[in-house]
């Protein structure tokens, strides 16, 4: 079963919003068996609308769009599906009163005809109830197509994808099964995993595939698994991981697709009751707001002290004026007094500090554009660790954060 992704828009076509809809309707659609063929971005424009719905009749089992659905003359979505479907707009009873119950009874203020046409739908649509907002999602299906129209915001998109759209879809179609396993790794690079592991990759079953998916200072290994019986694919999957972890079990982190460094460090200082602090120059704060990101993250992440300006680092975390002329502000010894001092000001077991010459100027340091220093304070250890990162900055910050979440992770 194959399925296309179109996004409606031109904030998206002139880069004022991010596209992330997609991104999680692909998900969702994967793990019940439907592949997703393509995802299209085009214009709030009938034709092109309808064009691109001639393209993809009969050629994919499942349309999803989002987008041009509101209160607002400019979405044209119920209107080009009616010119598409041959239909015309009728008002539905349950969504005007779900309306009018959200405008008059949580904003207090009279319905307009603006909203009141949000409870307007094709005559030929199953309606697909949204509880999060006015716009209603639509389902049409046509000769072989199914088109599903689900409106832009994000939190309303999924709310239907999860309670509407997805349980239609595991009724209406028998589906392959598809079982993905996916493997954190950190500290070596992809061309190097790949190396090690090219003889256990040669001998994987046919019906099972490998992506590698690297980023910065990481590499997700991803096993995905089709076929008819499900408990056939897990027992392959968990085969082939087993004989994997030999082969590269020093840097594996994680086994889950949302096993982020950062998630799998902040599991492991739970259970052992350990905390952790931050100081942070040449990162900006990055390592902090990731850990902060993470749900119950205030059970071990004390917090950051983000000193950017040698003057802060002097002010604020007490590193010594005379360490920063001796040695340059970016320089092992101000790293290790930075660590040291915000672990005793945040009272962790644990610490990362990064000072560095992210680019793309030298600053107040002379050291080479891309060397940072990397320090941990550990219960019972101090030490730092110099790399050069390169160009450009935001490479510098990317690889200095997965690098300094991979050493504390080891130290742990």
């Amino acid at each position: 079963m194959q399925a296309t992704i179109v996004t409606i828009g031109d904030e998206i076509l002139i880069g004022q919003i991010v596209d992330s809809n997609s991104s999680y309707i692909a998900k969702a659609l994967d793990k019940i068996g439907i592949a997703t063929h393509e995802m299209l971005s085009i214009s709030d424009d009938k034709e092109h609308i309808i064009s691109t719905f001639q393209k993809l009749q009969n050629k994919v089992n499942v349309v999803i769009i989002t987008g041009g659905l509101g209160p607002t003359k400019d979405d044209i979505t119920k209107k080009t599906f009616c010119d598409y479907f041959n239909d015309f707009l009728v008002e539905d009873a349950n969504v005007l009163k779900h309306v009018t119950d959200i405008i008059e009874g949580f904003y207090k203020r009279p319905i307009t005809q603006l909203n009141k046409d949000q409870a307007l739908v094709p005559s030929k649509a199953k309606i697909l109830f949204n509880k999060m907002g006015t716009a209603p999602g639509m389902w049409m299906e046509h000769e072989n197509t199914i088109f599903i129209s689900l409106p832009g915001v994000p939190y309303e998109m999924k709310y239907l994808m999860d309670n509407e759209v997805i349980p239609n879809l595991m009724q209406k179609f028998k589906r392959p099964f598809i079982v993905h396993q996916t493997i954190m790794t950190y500290g070596r690079g992809e061309s190097m995993v790949a190396e090690q592991i090219e003889d256990w990759e040669n001998n994987l079953p046919l019906f099972v595939k490998l992506a590698y998916l690297p980023s910065p200072g990481r590499v997700r290994l991803r096993l995905t698994a089709r076929g008819i019986d499900e408990d056939i694919l897990k027992e392959a999957i968990k085969n082939q991981v087993e004989t994997l972890i030999p082969l590269i079990g020093d840097i594996i982190v994680g086994f889950e697709e949302d096993d982020s460094i950062e998630v799998v460090l902040g599991r492991k200082l739970k259970e052992k009751g350990l905390t952790i602090a931050t100081a942070e120059s040449c990162t900006g704060g990055k390592i902090g707001q990731m850990l902060a990101a993470i749900g119950g993250a205030s059970a071990y992440y004390k917090g950051s002290l983000v000193t950017y300006a040698t003057q802060s680092k002097i002010d604020v975390l007490k590193v010594l004026k005379e360490t920063i002329e001796k040695h340059s502000v970016v320089s092992e010894e101000v790293a290790l007094e930075m660590v040291k001092n915000v672990k005793q000001i945040m009272q962790s077991d644990y610490a990362i500090a990064t000072t560095g010459n992210a680019g793309p100027s030298k600053g107040d340091s002379e050291a080479d554009l891309g060397v940072v220093y990397i320090a941990i304070a550990t219960p019972n250890n101090v030490f730092v660790e110099r790399f050069e990162f390169g160009q450009p900055r935001e490479k510098v910050i990317d690889r200095a954060v997965n690098k300094a979440f991979e050493m504390v992770y080891k130290e742990i």
